[in-house]
């Protein structure tokens, strides 16, 4: 089968395989090997990785998810759903779920309110977020403003294959254990396995932030994967990450957003800006030695990324054994090394 058409990527999970909640304690997730060089898959638990990838550097992404989902009213009295997806030009993407128009309110709890400013045709829309000061003045927000009422009033975003309302316990398992910047609206879920105990074991790590948005969710719309538009997210590279990744350091890329973040930067050598990059089996990764990801949803980008490394054939036929062995699928789920 042609590796361009989305359909090749495509395969049946059963639905029990999605994982609603995720492995307690984190690192006792399976884990599935496949070394390229024996081509031999081998089944483990997450907290035995070192034994596989002893004295490579891991380089993590820092982001923070925020209570990016918020409930509210129209000016008409109806209810609305606001899903933040990031800052765009001195106002926000967003998402939301009813039929609003540009000039429409939308009101939320502690007196926080959304104005339409735009609709854009990819179904996102352009906000402002105000708040109404003592002297009757409206003062727009900024992002650490919208950040701090978000976590007051906001839910933790879980993706839309999690078919459950988030609790108490999302606050803290979608969630690294060394998040640090606030702005993602999903977290990098290969990292999600990590206990501080694993992270101290780990003698050479780095960090980089890409603040992973709505658009990872979005479904590949063309029938030739060669001309779908990737989404882009804004990233930032430390020197000192930077660093290792100019040198000959063999490294394992911990999920799909800092590969994309590594390979953009291979290519283009900016410590900070928009990744846009679409990693497939004709972009294969120049830099990133091995890659630790979740299982991805059928013709997604994150699994013709995982394609980029081992071929489409492969990769399905892992995914393949994975179902068979009863792995845990997608955000909550279990994990796989490509070494």
């Amino acid at each position: 089968m042609n590796d361009f058409l989305v359909s090749a990527y495509d395969y049946n999970l059963p639905e029990g395989l999605i994982a609603k909640y995720p492995a307690k304690p984190r690192d006792l997730a399976k884990l599935l090997v496949y070394d390229r060089k024996s081509d031999k898959i081998i089944h483990t638990v997450f907290k035995n990785i070192l034994d596989f990838v002893p004295h490579s550097a891991f380089i993590f992404n820092n982001t923070k998810v925020i209570k990016a989902r918020i409930f509210g009213v129209k000016e008409t009295g109806g209810k609305v759903e606001l899903l933040l997806n990031r800052p765009y030009k001195n106002a926000y993407l967003v998402y939301i779920r009813g039929k609003v128009k540009v000039g429409s309110k939308l009101f939320f709890d502690k007196g926080l309110v959304a104005e339409v400013k735009e609709l854009l045709e990819d179904g996102s829309r352009v906000v402002d977020f105000k708040l109404k000061m003592d002297n009757g003045e409206w003062k727009i927000l900024d992002f650490l403003d919208l950040v701090n009422i978000l976590e007051k009033i906001g839910h933790v975003p879980l993706p839309p294959y999690i078919k459950r309302n988030d609790e108490k316990i999302d606050e803290t398992e979608y969630q690294t254990v060394f998040a640090k910047k606030e702005g993602a609206v999903a977290a990098p879920t290969a990292s999600l396995h990590f206990t501080d105990e694993l992270l101290n074991k780990i003698k050479e790590k780095y960090f980089l932030t890409l603040h992973v948005g709505a658009g990872t969710f979005k479904p590949v719309e063309v029938e030739d994967i060669r001309e779908h538009k990737m989404h882009s997210e804004f990233y930032e590279i430390p020197e000192n990450t930077a660093k290792i990744l100019d040198s000959k350091k063999e490294i394992v890329a911990v999920g799909t957003t800092v590969t994309r973040t590594i390979e953009y930067y291979a290519r283009t050598k900016k410590l900070s800006g928009e990744c846009d990059l679409f990693l497939h089996p004709k972009n294969p990764p120049i830099r990133v030695n091995h890659l630790l990801t979740n299982f991805h949803l059928p013709k997604s980008t994150l699994i013709m990324l995982v394609a980029a490394f081992i071929g489409r054939k492969k990769t399905l036929e892992i995914y393949k054994e994975a179902i068979e062995k009863k792995y845990r699928f997608y955000s909550y789920g279990d994990a796989m090394l490509i070494i």
